[in-house]
């Protein structure tokens, strides 16, 4: 009996080992328009490894191109929402480094960045459920969204500090605009984890929650019945000119309302209004 079951089990951790190397290390499903990108080395905690930047950018710049989708779902396979960056993988390959660090600009976005700030140039609402552990590059790419809804039991933490680096991946652009200075600088200097209750009161996330999941798909379901135009021109209006002198938003306001009035979305989302049982289906956004 012990030579079968030894076989069996050989055979067991060889077909394991194959799935790992076949698996994508993000997934991409769309769902009744709603895109789920799925951080997918559970075996690893999510953690970051080169061929996981390259997927989440190019997974971010293909949905910034599709006009069909209404939102984004954020989230990790496994027990994690993503642990960091995979040390072992990455921090010993100064090629692999290299690859993340490079730009052709220095105001433009290299790969490392790229993996937060692509979530904000999505058009539609981007929501990160997190659960388990959230640190380092996990919560750089969570701070790109535009919602964080968070289990009771996460944890979340500005690791770099503690490998002797600074946060590099465009979450301080975020922070700056949800925290006060301090708050950010704690977090960044002691690269400790924080429970989800802290978090909440510091305002680094949108939600505690008992099922983020559920939670942001309901929230999702609300905003599909508004028109993807308005929403895009909000989402780029608040994105682009948060921190704006008043004259810069004053303008944008104005531009992006005379975008969507010469648009048929408008309209419907009035006729949605008056007279719900012949409205029509809203069309495909407008490129924004």
């Amino acid at each position: 009996m012990s030579e079968p079951d030894n076989v069996s089990e050989r055979v067991s951790e060889h077909q394991n080992l194959t799935d790992n190397a076949l698996r994508h290390p993000v997934d991409l499903t769309i769902k009744n328009d709603i895109a789920y990108v799925t951080l997918n080395r559970p075996e690893k905690l999510n953690a970051l490894d080169l061929a996981t930047f390259k997927s989440l950018a190019s997974i971010g710049r293909t949905l910034r191109k599709n006009t069909h989708i209404r939102g984004v779902i954020l989230q990790g396979a496994g027990t994690d929402f993503c642990s960091g960056i995979d040390v072992k993988s990455l921090m010993k390959n100064s090629s692999a480094m290299l690859t993340l660090l490079k730009k052709w600009l220095p105001g433009s976005a290299n790969l490392a960045q790229q993996v937060s700030t692509n979530w904000r140039k999505i058009p539609v609402p981007v929501i990160a459920v997190i659960q388990g552990r959230c640190w380092g590059g996990g919560l750089q790419i969570a701070l790109g969204a535009d919602f964080r809804y968070v289990s009771a039991d996460a944890t979340l933490a500005v690791m770099e500090s503690k490998w002797g680096l600074i946060p590099d991946m465009a979450g301080n652009m975020v922070l700056r605009e949800i925290m006060p200075k301090d708050q950010a600088l704690r977090l960044a200097m002691c690269a400790e984890p924080i429970s989800a209750h802290q978090a909440m009161e510091m305002n680094l996330i949108t939600q505690v929650c008992e099922a983020p999941l559920q939670e942001a798909q309901h929230l999702l379901s609300q905003l599909t019945h508004k028109s993807p135009d308005a929403l895009a021109a909000i989402k780029r209006l608040y994105t682009r000119n948060w921190q704006s002198p008043d004259w810069k938003m004053l303008m944008m306001e104005t531009w992006y309302q005379i975008k969507i009035i010469t648009g048929k979305n408008q309209r419907r989302a009035v006729k949605k209004q008056l007279d719900p049982d012949n409205a029509k289906p809203y069309q495909p956004r407008k490129r924004w």
